[in-house]
């Protein structure tokens, strides 16, 4: 299950070009029989996926055998607190650690001009986290397509589906290790 936000959803792209889609396409090529629900919604802060997380997983006819939780930049894109993004995080890892989910935490990278202190709190936020409740981490779920021409959409923030397809490959090999396959 990939739980986050519009990077997820797959905002701005055919329902065929999204992170999960091309995610489980890829997994598939290699052997693995995924399916990867897609629990994205655009707009959605931690405060949101908190809401409706136990809504989704309620709604899952399968319990997921790994959940990729790719929320924040929205959080950040606001200017809300680091705390209260990282309270938020912590209680959908809880969540699902009381359900006995394993994770994948796809970290997110701060505007400069939040301030040193901001970036450094939000970007430390992630491995912080993983390292709290045993969860897997991918750093920067962006990877290779922030802030690269061809690889956003005109608005600079949200991946083309070749950037969807650079993410899916950067953030595989984690996803293989948090199911326990090569």
């Amino acid at each position: 299950m990939a739980f986050g936000d519009s990077l997820t959803a797959g905002y701005g792209l055919k329902p065929n070009e999204s992170f999960p889609v091309q995610l489980e396409a890829s997994l598939r090529r290699q052997g693995i029989a995924a399916r990867v629900h897609n629990a994205g919604v655009s707009g959605d802060t931690t405060a949101a996926g908190k809401a409706r997380l136990a809504w989704v997983l309620n709604a899952l006819k399968a319990k997921p055998d790994l959940v990729i939780v790719e929320l924040g930049a929205n959080d950040m894109l606001r200017g809300l607190p680091v705390a209260q993004a990282r309270a938020n995080l912590e209680a959908i890892l809880s969540e699902l650690r009381r359900r006995r989910l394993k994770v994948l935490i796809a970290g997110m990278r701060s505007a400069p001009n939040m301030g040193r202190a901001y970036v450094t709190a939000f970007e430390g936020m992630y491995p912080a986290l993983a390292k709290a409740y045993g969860a897997g981490l991918y750093p920067f779920f962006l990877n290779g397509v922030a802030a690269r021409r061809g690889m956003t959409l005109p608005d600079g923030l949200h991946p083309t589906a070749p950037g969807v397809a650079v993410i899916v490959r950067g953030i595989t090999p984690a996803v293989k290790a948090g199911l326990g396959v090569r």
